[in-house]
């Protein structure tokens, strides 16, 4: 009996980890993860550079947008980009905070792994204590006023001055708080939402400095008028009309074939063409606009009769830009010439000028009187300069919109982290059996935040721990914190260092709970192969050709 062969129960190309190995394995790729981003914390943070796919060169110290570069083999280390995506992707910023931490999460829990714990104990214990920081930061949050300037600037410079752009501090923290109050909708009770993606564009010019940046009170967009000799390039309080429909001759669905029998029918099927263009530019000159945009064609002959009547029209254009348009200078959006009515007719706009910027023309609608839109306008050396701008305002924005959302501010510094450590430390002592110790050491990762902004000012990483744990222990005062610049402990409200409440209770809840779900894994299964077709044999390799095959025959040996 005994001489049996083994049982193969899966294929011999999967491989199967299970056990301790997958937690180790797991640990060690998320610790990797964390490791790559770790040293991009705190406002003395180093940049990462990255060639992508297509040799392109991309300089940033996002986290995300670096995880994003990266091409990643393992699972565990996969789902640890997630986070930084999804942290991205709701509040905007901590995206570096939530890898560091979840990785500390997950290399605490190792000593428990080895001591043969059972992961759900430890995972009960990080979710009891996950509850209990996200109560800890209800208590020591304080309300700010959302039309308090100075307040908004401390705030979002806190978030950017651990980005490229925080030697041009005001500048871009300027810049975003302008464009996201313009933007806000008020929902009533207090909310107000801010769409981003869709009312706030970002143009990028090369060339110029970054102090040349501003936000526009309106739009801009990268078009000329269609006859630029004859259109005005310059009107003051223009009255725009916004169309979704060609001003040109409508073309049959399906081809028409017409035979004419006389030369004079020709002659009236072009007149009709012309009636009907004629019609369409008196529907719309009947409104006296001065700017007429479309996002379809305009013929040949609608360009001539509107600037005959002194009108400048844009051709072409993105559906999105003109939404951006409409909502800044009040005009609707006109599916049918014939449907116009004088309601339509955009009158907020305080100037439409063409100006040339570098070698393009672009053409501003500015000056708005309650613009709901507006665009932002970067200026900087070279293309990467751009881009790195670009995403730190994207990060910007997102804290302003955060606060717009929900107005409560947190210590930053590694602040909160820290009295978050102590509390969870202090009531450590109350929880019962197994659970104390992970619930301990959860309490000790969360000193990884301050621990690698000590590490990235240089400073005495163990006397500066101490120091701060001992500020923190008896709990006086939640605000001491590490000021990243000068590598100080002190109090984060004189220094304005603050953080947003929902950038860090989103950090926090991410983080724990990707730790748990990375130390729930205790088997990978790899090498998973698709359902073959039945009596299909297995796939060839690829043959690849040399010089001599080309002139046999039989171009792939069996």
């Amino acid at each position: 009996m005994a001489l049996h062969a083994p049982v193969l129960v899966m294929k011999d190309s999967m491989k199967r980890e299970s056990g301790a190995k997958v937690h180790q394995a797991n640990i060690q790729a998320a610790k990797a993860v964390a490791d790559i981003i770790r040293t991009t914390l705190g406002p003395r943070s180093m940049l990462k550079m990255l060639l992508d796919a297509a040799g392109g060169i991309v300089v940033t110290n996002d986290g995300n947008a670096i995880l994003r570069e990266i091409d990643i083999a393992h699972p565990a280390a996969k789902s640890m980009i997630e986070l930084s995506r999804t942290q991205d992707e709701e509040v905007g910023d901590g995206t570096t905070s939530v890898i560091v931490l979840a990785g500390e999460m997950l290399h605490v829990a190792q000593a428990f792994i080895d001591k043969n714990y059972h992961p759900t104990v430890i995972c009960r214990a990080y979710t009891k204590a996950l509850d209990d920081a996200i109560a800890v930061l209800d208590k020591i949050a304080m309300p700010v006023d959302v039309n308090d300037r100075t307040a908004m600037l401390g705030l979002v410079k806190s978030s950017i001055g651990t980005k490229f752009t925080g030697q041009f501090g005001d500048l871009i923290a300027d810049l975003a708080i302008d464009a996201t109050t313009t933007a806000g909708v008020d929902l009533g009770q207090g909310m107000r939402e801010v769409d981003i993606k869709k009312y706030i564009k970002v143009e990028k010019v090369p060339g110029g400095q970054l102090e040349d940046s501003t936000v526009l009170k309106g739009v801009m967009i990268n078009k000329d008028v269609v006859a630029p000799g004859k259109m005005r390039r310059k009107i003051v309080n223009p009255r725009i009309i916004l169309l979704d429909s060609p001003i040109e001759y409508k073309k049959g669905e399906n081809q028409t074939n017409a035979e004419l029998m006389k030369e004079e029918d020709w002659q009236v099927l072009l007149e009709m063409e012309e009636e009907y263009i004629k019609n369409l530019c008196a529907q719309i000159l009947k409104f006296k606009p001065d700017l007429v945009i479309t996002e379809k064609g305009l013929s040949d002959l609608a360009i001539h009769y509107l600037s005959k009547a002194g009108v400048s029209a844009i051709r072409r254009l993105r559906k999105t830009d003109n939404n951006r348009i409409a909502k800044a200078c009040g005009a609707v959006i006109v599916n049918r010439p014939e449907e116009l009515q004088e309601s339509d007719v955009g009158t907020g706009a305080g100037l439409f000028e063409v100006k040339k910027i570098g070698d393009e023309f672009f053409a501003f609608i500015i000056d708005c009187k309650d613009p709901k839109a507006c665009t932002v306008l970067l200026r900087g050396a070279s293309k990467d300069v751009l881009n790195e701008v670009e995403r730190n305002l994207q990060d910007a924005m997102s804290v302003a919109r955060n606060i717009l959302k929900n107005p409560k501010l947190l210590p930053g510094g590694g602040a909160t982290e820290l009295t978050v450590s102590a509390t969870l430390k202090q009531k450590s002592s109350s929880v019962e059996g197994v659970e104390k110790w992970p619930y301990e050491a959860a309490a000790l990762a969360f000193e990884a935040i301050p621990r690698t902004l000590a590490q990235n000012c240089g400073l005495n990483v163990i006397r500066t721990m101490t120091q701060l744990q001992g500020k923190h222990a008896n709990g006086e005062n939640a605000w001491v914190g590490l000021d990243g610049r000068s590598g100080d402990i002190v109090d984060m409200k004189e220094r304005k260092i603050w953080d947003s409440y929902s950038v860090k209770a989103q950090t926090f809840k991410t983080a724990i709970e990707a730790a748990c779900m990375l130390l729930r894994i205790d088997d990978i299964v790899s090498g998973i192969k698709k359902k073959q077709a039945p009596g299909a044999s297995a796939p060839k390799q690829p043959q690849i050709e040399t010089e001599g095959d080309a002139d046999n025959e039989q171009m792939i040996p069996e």
